[in-house]
């Protein structure tokens, strides 16, 4: 091990999900894990209109850090959205725009769970 490396180092075992996800990238391999959806459906075409138009209106603030709810014209978007097609009033502030699925799914535990004396958690 390398002299500039913490000691620590030398019993840090690899890590399991990456091993799983070197796995998946070879061509014969079919993976029906969860967060592996089928890149065919990606709407790659739709993203990158959205993002050259997003980028050319308000770049600059798009890429700078901002307020942990999101972008602001974002969740605007979203609730006008959900007005038109559903009919439902909601505000801006009632958006939180997530870093994928599973920051989401955490989000919620934290919200809806709670330890109990024993340790385990719960509803």
């Amino acid at each position: 091990m390398n002299k500039g490396f913490a000691d620590r180092m030398k019993t840090t075992r690899k890590s399991f999900i990456r091993e799983i996800l070197k796995v998946t990238q070879q061509p014969e391999v079919i993976s029906f894990a969860g967060g592996f959806p089928n890149p065919g459906f990606f709407p790659v075409e739709e993203i990158a209109s959205a993002s050259t138009k997003v980028l050319a209106q308000d770049g600059r603030n798009v890429l700078q850090y901002s307020t942990t709810e999101g972008y602001l014209p974002l969740r605007e978007f979203i609730t006008e959205r959900y007005l038109r097609k559903s009919g439902l009033k909601i505000e801006p502030d009632e958006i939180l725009i997530t870093n994928g699925s599973q920051q989401g799914i955490d989000l919620i535990g934290k919200v809806f769970f709670k330890k109990a004396p024993s340790g385990q958690f719960r509803v």
